[in-house]
């Protein structure tokens, strides 16, 4: 029997996408919506499902008021799942934050005098390779997103060295249409300045939250990813014209990046009943017996036989500790 080689290998990077937590300093958010145990639940069945991103990106919209105990509660959440998980997090402003509180709560910035702690939220992270770019979309007193020339001139030189891996840009507002009508009002306002900048740049995704609904497209020739929110999202059902949010239909995304694609997946918060389940062992055994191997990520040197038996997760995270090893 011949061999055959998958069209695609294992992904060389994976990363989780959430956005749009609206924690409250106490009670429910709008008195029903619970937050909290829908970013618990999220992260148990991420746990529980085996799959260890390299980070978490959380775009924007963290504290649904901005509030100091807020941020505490959502990074008593995060922090020791990633810590689990073995992720490093990735914090985005959103419309709803404050940065003052942001800067204190989830930085450890709290040093920092009124007129730094008042400035936009920028920052460059490196994910073994990747380069995942946080940019502050805010405009403080608004709900509309905006990026100043400055802001523009900072990432146009960030971008001017590529990375190994390319680049993912994370922020609240999407450069995308809307199918609500009145999301014009809340919209990234001048876009084109920040389409110039991202031609010709090694950006290969760019991911956002602040619709409350799951959305794709393209901006500047660039795949567009928004997760949908993990605390209320929009019925998209609703009459047109008409914007109807609902306490349901909660998800977020999981990002694989592969040498020559990146590949967004929205994945609900909850179970449902299962119709049937192959186990990753079963799954191994069908391709030795198919006689289909999985090549590995580009950047690995996992042999022939680990291909065929381990799952991708575990062998991401070998390349992981190889990685610290060499830094």
């Amino acid at each position: 029997m011949s061999l055959r080689t998958a069209e695609f290998p294992r992904p060389d990077h994976f990363i989780l996408h959430l956005s749009d937590t609206h924690f409250v300093a106490e009670g429910q958010l709008y008195g029903s919506v619970e937050s909290e145990r829908n970013l618990a639940q999220l992260f148990d069945e991420v746990e529980a499902s085996g799959g260890r991103p390299e980070a978490i990106v959380i775009t924007g919209d963290l504290a649904d008021k901005g509030e100091p105990a807020a941020y505490e509660h959502l990074r008593a959440i995060v922090e020791p799942a990633a810590k689990r998980l073995g992720a490093q997090v990735v914090w985005v402003m959103g419309n709803h934050d404050d940065r003052g509180a942001f800067r204190d709560g989830l930085l450890d910035q709290g040093h920092l005098g009124a007129e730094q702690k008042s400035a936009p939220i920028d920052r460059v992270y490196d994910v073994n390779g990747l380069r995942i770019i946080s940019l502050d979309s805010t405009v403080p007193g608004h709900h509309y997103g905006e990026i100043t020339s400055a802001q523009l001139d900072w990432l146009a030189e960030e971008l001017s060295v590529p990375s190994r891996d390319g680049t993912i840009l994370a922020l609240h507002h999407p450069p995308v249409p809307s199918v609500l009508d009145l999301a014009v009002l809340v919209e990234l306002r001048d876009q084109s300045g920040l389409a110039e900048v991202l031609r010709g740049s090694d950006v290969r995704s760019i991911i956002a939250g602040h619709l409350h609904y799951s959305s794709t497209a393209t901006f500047a020739g660039i795949p567009v990813s928004v997760a949908s929110a993990t605390c209320y999202t929009q019925d998209l059902n609703v009459p047109v014209g008409g914007t109807r949010a609902r306490n349901g239909a909660q998800a977020f995304n999981l990002i694989h990046v592969f040498e020559n694609t990146v590949l967004h997946s929205v994945v609900p918060i909850g179970t449902h009943t299962p119709v049937s389940y192959v186990s990753a062992d079963e799954t191994a055994a069908i391709l030795r017996r198919e006689g289909v191997r999985i090549a590995p990520a580009a950047s690995s040197d996992v042999d022939e036989e680990t291909v065929l038996t381990v799952p991708a997760d575990i062998i991401s995270a070998v390349r992981r500790e190889k990685a610290a090893l060499i830094k």
